[in-house]
């Protein structure tokens, strides 16, 4: 149904002895035991199936260009156990959610709310119903039926191979995302580029390693679109997250499972975009990817570990968009259903690991940070469900696709996410 394509490698010797005792040695309480698994998800080529992120591209794939990936990353510090795990799909339903952490939870034995589980938000990957409309034909539902079970094996595999390890957090800079708020030149706003509209430049880093100093993971986050190849694209690919995260993994010679989350990318496409050229996709993830390897180098490392985790719902009053601003138009909407936003708090020592079931805009991610009680913080989105895009209010009153396309009301998402998070963090205390 699918097959392995990662498993650490140390000693040989003593890896089957690794893997059929790490269930039943428990880490000493404080210390951290880690492991990670790496499993391909790539449709089969005559899958006929449909890809997502474009309204506009209603074939199936044709080709495909470069494998898609789910990897996870599970974390043991004696008292509890958490897992992080990455798909390189284009979102996950809050339905498919409810069900593989149900799976995980049983399965595996890690509670759901020390789960993150999150898309890569790929625009070139099989649609996977997250954005509704309708009954997926029975090739798509076979396809998810493969995800979810790709997802649970990730995690118990990587449960499986847990050892003794070291941690250490890091942060970089890489100049690969733009602001796509634009000006439309009638007064109004696009999707376009706008090199002085907000973003946010950081490439966070979370290394995982042996005690005897030898990487095995590495955890990155950053806030940008996959969608370096546009709806004229019909070849799958993981787009330049993958192509990132692929660079880490050859920088350690293939012994490092590499997990790329996506960061506040609500409003951030890549520098180079909708087109049809591999190279771009290639030569932004080599940016990026260098820049992930380059911090991970540098990272010092501690086998002291302490987790802890929460989750929480919050709901925003809802809206529709009627009528959509253009020329002679003004925007309309009118109320609807109300938005739920599953917030997620997964803390390692000082790390705080938030998540957003969204896409969410730059500045609701750089408020939390600048207000989080923990210098070390990053949100990943697109996090254990889907929630749209959830803007910050001020982003509400220049009227882009974002504020046509979000079903949250002007008002609520950004203080919800922000205090929300605050309010989990300041549990912990």
């Amino acid at each position: 149904m699918f097959r392995k394509s990662f498993r650490w490698v140390g000693c040989l010797g003593i890896l089957p002895l690794l893997l059929s005792t790490a269930a039943v040695i428990p880490a000493e309480k404080g210390t951290l035991r880690a492991g990670a698994a790496k499993l391909d998800i790539t449709p089969a080529a005559d899958a006929a199936l449909q890809m997502s992120g474009y309204a506009s591209r209603t074939a199936g794939f044709k080709s495909i260009h470069d494998g898609l990936n789910v990897r996870a990353i599970v974390l043991d510090d004696g008292a509890a156990q958490a897992a992080i795990v990455s798909c390189e799909v284009i979102g996950l339903s809050n339905a498919f959610w409810e069900k593989i952490t149900e799976r995980v939870t049983r399965e595996t034995g890690i509670a759901r709310d020390h789960l993150i589980l999150a898309s890569v938000h790929t625009h070139a990957a099989p649609s996977t119903g997250v954005y509704g409309g309708g009954q997926l034909p029975p090739n798509h539902l076979a396809y998810i039926a493969r995800l979810e079970d790709a997802i649970l094996e990730s995690v118990r595999q990587a449960k499986e191979g847990m050892q003794p390890a070291r941690i250490g957090f890091g942060t970089g800079t890489a100049k690969v995302n733009m602001n796509r708020r634009a000006r439309n030149g009638e007064g109004g706003w696009m999707l376009g580029n706008n090199p002085d509209g907000v973003s946010d430049k950081t490439v966070a880093v979370i290394k995982f390693e042996t005690l005897s100093g030898e990487p095995f993971a590495i955890l990155s986050n950053y806030g940008v679109h996959g969608t370096v190849m546009g709806a004229g694209n019909l070849q799958i690919s993981s787009d330049l997250l993958g192509a990132a995260s692929r660079y880490v993994e050859r920088h350690y010679g293939g012994k490092v499972v590499s997990s790329w989350t996506s960061g506040t990318a609500g409003d951030q496409d890549p520098i180079y975009r909708v087109g049809t050229d591999f190279q771009n996709v290639i030569a932004l993830g080599a940016i990026l990817g260098e820049e992930v390897a380059r911090v991970a180098d540098a990272i010092k490392t501690t086998n002291r570990a302490h987790i802890r985790a929460m989750q929480r719902l919050v709901t925003c009053p809802g809206k529709r968009t009627v009528q959509a601003p253009g020329p002679g138009r003004e925007y309309k909407f009118e109320d609807s259903d109300p938005v739920t936003i599953r917030l997620s708090l997964l803390i390692i020592n000082d790390i705080a690991i938030t998540g957003v079931s969204g896409e969410v805009l730059t500045n609701i991610g750089l408020r939390l940070k600048r207000e989080s009680p923990f210098n070390r913080t990053i949100m990943i989105t697109h996090c254990n469900g889907s929630s749209g895009y959830l803007p910050d209010d001020a982003a509400y009153d220049q009227v882009s696709y974002e504020i046509v396309t979000t079903r949250a009301k002007q008002g609520c998402a950004e203080d919800a996410i922000v205090n929300g998070l605050l309010e989990m963090m300041g549990g912990f205390f």
